[in-house]
């Protein structure tokens, strides 16, 4: 099995080895993580494709800091318009072109027997953001919608990890980085151990 493994930043990535397995720093952001992405696929060929960071929790998600989470759906949350009602996704809006409507985009490839919780989130390049709609997701990062659609478009099976650094509010900058990327490469080594060999 030809695995490859994508962190968003040196960060997160730092230290990380494991047999077999091929990393790559992505980038931070939509559009870098949509190129990597793509490049990677194109040029390793992974039987599976694992997107690995850090990720922000809403208030109401009942997550702890240094949890790591399955993601199991992405939504690109700040595509979209503000109108006089105020923001409203892309996919929400009656406008008369034709286009694809993306909103939620879910992965089919989460295994069954993870001890870890699932979790819905929200991938925004502008992190924070007040005006996007949290009410059904858990968890935020700036990655994740784009790694979703690439892999879906290219029909590469993935796994989205994320470790929870800090609690999504302006103003709250209790961050525990270093926590979050310990317990991050933690499970990936978890994770790694109960797929088929790396090769």
């Amino acid at each position: 099995m030809s695995i490859c493994i994508l962190f968003p930043t040196a960060t997160e990535a730092r230290q990380f080895q494991h047999p077999g397995v091929h990393t790559v720093v992505s980038g931070v952001g939509l559009t870098a993580t949509a190129y990597a992405t793509l490049k990677v696929i194109h040029e390793r060929r992974p039987s599976l494709l694992i997107l690995a960071g850090i990720a922000g929790m809403y208030p109401q998600a009942g997550l702890a800091i240094g949890e790591v989470v399955l993601v199991s759906s992405e939504v690109e949350g700040d595509l979209g318009f503000f109108t006089p009602q105020g923001f409203t996704h892309l996919a929400q809006l009656p406008l008369e072109m034709a286009f694809e409507r993306r909103h939620t985009l879910h992965c089919p490839h989460l295994p069954a027997a993870s001890p870890l919780r699932r979790a819905r989130s929200l991938s925004l390049n502008a992190a924070l953001a007040p005006f996007v709609d949290s009410s059904e997701v858990e968890v935020e990062n700036m990655e994740g919608a784009a790694f979703f659609h690439v892999c879906l478009q290219e029909g590469v099976p993935f796994i989205e990890l994320r470790a929870i650094s800090n609690v999504v509010q302006p103003g709250h900058d209790d961050w525990d980085m270093d926590g979050a990327v310990t317990a991050l490469h933690a499970a990936l080594t978890q994770l790694l151990a109960q797929l088929p060999a790396a090769g």
